[in-house]
């Protein structure tokens, strides 16, 4: 019985480490994307890149099937974006 216990703890410990993961991983991408939109705002140069790293570092936790994913960002989205927070 006690096998069993420990199995389920250590399953849900684990699932509580990947929700660790994505919740830290989720606010360093809206931090990127956040700086994205303020430069773009003032029509300043701004890189996609670092938004991209950690959202494939998400998708790739999401293999395991409890994070969700998240869509890839490109320049012209952060532009839509920013151009709807300037009206």
């Amino acid at each position: 019985m006690s096998n069993v216990h420990e199995e389920i703890s250590k399953h849900s410990k684990k699932q509580h480490e990947i929700v660790k993961t994505f919740l830290t991983l989720e606010n360093q991408r809206e931090s990127f994307i956040a700086e994205a939109v303020s430069l773009a705002k003032e029509d300043l140069p701004f890189s996609v890149d670092q938004i991209n790293i950690v959202t494939k570092q998400i998708n790739e936790l999401a293999r395991n099937g409890i994070a969700p994913t998240r869509k890839i960002v490109t320049p012209d989205m952060v532009i839509e974006y920013a151009k709807r927070g300037k009206q």
